[in-house]
């Protein structure tokens, strides 16, 4: 899967911060993914769904409403009809890119907005949501104790979730004005509504009426005792498996034929627990298989315009990949032990070879170059300065930025048979 910063304008004009995660191979349909109340792109059933339906050939942009996450605006000044607004600016944003999306996908009151949204968006053709309230006002529960309070002052501040949120009387007003049904009876697609029985913040009421309202093509699938944020990463993949396989239905995805880049040769012989094989398997190009033990299977390649076949990341890509990974494993482990309430990170790592300070040549006289690894650390959850420079000193030990940063020692051997 690719990823790349995709900014738009929102339905105020200001910047809305997004991540278009694209397919490996052509793109076959695009989905639009809606976040929940307060919540950012992030979240992890975005980021699992995105990668299940990217594998399937499906673009997926997931973007932050405004005034959240990356975003430009104030959350206090949005209600639910500007994310309704923001949600129709991506779709034009997506249009203009060639990239109209078919499909729709909402978690908790981003379902409910992707459902208002999706019944004025030509092309359209399926849309999920998931734990989704039938009411827009079904999100006045979060901060029922406040509500006189925001009446009188027009805006309060709340708790949701451990972080502060200014919330105001025209939020309040728009959302109890809003009535769904009309819109769901008007979506004029196939509609998929995906909630958990034990769903304490959305009751499951709420799937009921909302798949009462909708006319058919209609289903419905229980994510069995999932929490309300689908927080589990099991929970999270379930969900993202069935939507890939219930879209390509109505987008006309033939699923049976896999794209080529999907299709992953494994090796006749696995290699050992602890050794990692690469064996050729295309010697036209440069495709190879790797095998890592007897359970882990993946293919490097190089680009097509220098000769490969594209198939798979090439070898500087696999090593960032692993410095990535490993930072990332690190700092979550060291936030675990301290119980520190990290709730995402995310490692971009980019790689250049760059002359040395001294402007010391090689033996032909061509400037040595030193490899430079730049890594770009995006941290989620409440944290403080103190925590976030800890943890960044903590990215600095894990064990392959260490190999990577001191002097290595390389032995090479042919084999006998």
């Amino acid at each position: 899967m690719k990823t790349e910063t995709f900014t738009f304008s929102g339905h105020d004009g200001g910047a809305l911060a997004g991540r278009l995660d694209l397919p490996e191979g052509p793109v076959r349909a695009t989905a639009l993914f809606a976040h929940c109340f307060t919540c950012t792109k992030n979240i992890l059933p975005a980021r699992r769904i995105a990668a299940r339906l990217a594998e399937a050939g499906i673009a997926v942009l997931r973007f932050d409403f405004t005034g959240l996450g990356d975003s430009d605006g104030d959350f206090a000044a949005t209600t639910f009809a500007s994310n309704v607004g923001d949600l129709i600016a991506a779709a034009q944003a997506l249009s203009e890119r060639g990239l109209a999306p078919s499909l729709m996908i909402g978690h908790s009151l981003g379902g409910t907005a992707v459902l208002k949204a999706a019944a004025r968006l030509d092309g359209v053709r399926a849309v999920v949501t998931l734990g989704a309230p039938f009411a827009p006002d079904h999100v006045k529960h979060n901060f029922a104790c406040r509500l006189t309070e925001i009446e009188k002052n027009g805006v309060a501040e709340v708790d949701i979730g451990g972080r502060p949120f200014n919330i105001s009387k025209a939020f309040l007003d728009d959302i109890e004005a809003q009535e769904l049904t009309g819109a769901i009876r008007g979506l004029g697609a196939a509609l998929l509504v995906m909630h958990a029985p034990r769903d304490a913040v959305v009751g499951i009421e709420n799937a009921a009426d909302i798949f009462q309202a909708a006319l058919h093509p209609k289903s419905f699938v229980t994510l069995a005792d999932a929490d309300h944020l689908i927080s589990r990463a099991e929970d999270a993949e379930y969900a993202a498996t069935v939507i890939a396989a219930w879209a390509s239905r109505y987008l006309g995805l033939d699923q049976s034929a896999a794209p080529s880049h999907a299709a992953m040769p494994v090796p006749t012989e696995p290699a050992p627990e602890g050794i990692v094989r690469v064996t050729e398997i295309d010697p036209d190009h440069y495709t190879q298989t790797v095998a890592n033990g007897p359970h882990h299977f993946w293919l490097s390649d190089e680009p097509e315009d220098v000769g490969g076949a594209n198939r798979g990341p090439n070898p500087f890509a696999l090593l960032k990949a692993a410095l990535g990974s490993c930072t990332s494993m690190t700092m979550r482990m060291y936030a675990r032990v301290k119980k520190w309430p990290v709730a995402g990170i995310s490692v971009e790592v980019t790689h250049e070879k760059v002359p040395t300070s001294d402007g010391a040549k090689d033996d032909r006289g061509r400037a040595l170059k030193i490899d430079v690894f730049t890594r770009r650390i995006r941290l989620e959850g409440d944290l403080d300065e103190s925590q976030r420079a800890r943890l960044l000193e903590i990215a600095n030990r894990c064990p392959v930025h260490m190999t990577l940063h001191q002097a290595s020692r390389i032995e090479t051997h042919l084999a006998d048979d």
